[in-house]
């Protein structure tokens, strides 16, 4: 079966890929929604650095996806059934380390053709069931499913002192963490950092929000999850290593094109973790699943969700990508092609 792959070349420019799909053993999706990423809007204006783009374009793009089943020679699922698609290719397994942080594992989107097909191949343990997850909102599991992965590591490594917990950021994935912590520890405080008074005026689930210009001297908390990432990272790590009380954990999420100081002298006297989290596995999606069965959960991610309309034709991937860059938060759409 012929598949069409609409592959980026170049910043801003796309591309018709034709690729011929065995069916073998495989799952084949068919895409029917997708969510843009921070990560696809630096490929798509250019924002890597130019020896990145180089090695890994022509690409197609997205990660984020859910999708109707065509074809399933294992028998899992049924002609027509919606589905997750995991981004993340799996390496060898490996019973210490986590499926998306192997050498060997790839991920879609980044070095690997994404969701911008006609038809998606994927292994049966690539794919999880939406269940009763509607189509825009099925398409965010993938970052709801990051949050879950943070929470998993946090979980293992941090104290059991966990009265209060900050999140550092303002965006989609703060919003999204700090939805998750609220679901997962329901006795800590959980209170939100960040620079938008309007962003975060839809933090109103937490116990308190502040602006990061303007933290009281007195302001501390026992763990820390950061989610800034850019620019933004260094501000934001300063400060939670300032205000964090000793021995706290510190989740790293946002990711930074440029190398970012750290205060290691601080880091060094109050003991303190600092925990890389990167991407999901399959576990995180099917407990990201589950924590979107919680009415309330949904509720808010509709809050943060714009569904763009619906996309035919290459001009309307560039719509989607221009719209996204003037959304506060998530952009999902239909796809059509």
């Amino acid at each position: 079966m012929i598949n069409y792959i609409y592959q980026l070349v170049a910043p801003g420019a796309f591309s018709i890929k034709y690729e011929d799909i065995d069916f073998g053993d495989k799952v084949i999706v068919k895409p029917r929604y997708m969510a843009v990423c921070h990560a696809d809007q630096r490929y798509y204006t250019g924002q890597r650095d130019r020896q990145v783009l180089k090695r890994k374009l022509p690409m197609a793009l997205i990660h984020e996806c859910c999708g109707e089943v065509i074809y399933d020679p294992t028998g899992t699922y049924k002609r027509g059934e919606m589905v997750i698609a995991i981004p993340n290719v799996q390496g060898e397994e490996d019973l210490v380390i986590f499926e998306n942080y192997a050498k060997d594992a790839k991920f879609l989107s980044s070095g690997s053709d994404g969701f911008l097909r006609e038809y998606v191949d994927l292994p049966v343990n690539r794919v999880v069931p939406c269940g009763d997850i509607s189509g825009g909102l099925a398409a965010v599991t993938e970052f709801v499913s990051v949050a879950a992965h943070s929470v998993r590591r946090f979980a293992g490594i941090a104290h059991k002192r966990r009265n209060r917990i900050a999140v550092w950021g303002d965006g989609s994935l703060a919003f999204v963490m700090a939805n998750v912590l609220r679901l997962e520890f329901p006795d800590s405080e959980i209170i939100v950092v960040g620079k938008n008074t309007g962003k975060l005026s839809y933090f109103s689930f937490v116990d308190k929000t502040l602006l990061s210009d303007f933290i009281p001297k007195e302001f501390s908390f026992d763990h820390a999850f950061e989610c800034c990432g850019g620019e933004g990272s260094y501000y934001a790590i300063d400060d939670i290593i300032r205000y964090i009380n000793p021995q706290g954990t510190v989740t790293l999420m946002g990711v930074s094109e440029n190398r970012v100081a750290v205060n290691t002298r601080d880091v060094l006297e109050k003991g303190l973790t600092l925990v890389g989290c990167s991407r999901s596995g399959r576990e995180d999606f099917q407990k990201a699943v589950s924590y979107m069965q919680d009415a309330k959960l949904r509720q808010r991610l509709e809050l943060i969700v714009y569904e763009d309309k619906k996309v035919s034709s290459i001009a309307d991937i560039h719509r989607v990508f221009q719209t996204d860059s003037c959304t506060p938060f998530k952009t999902v759409f239909e796809w059509g092609l």
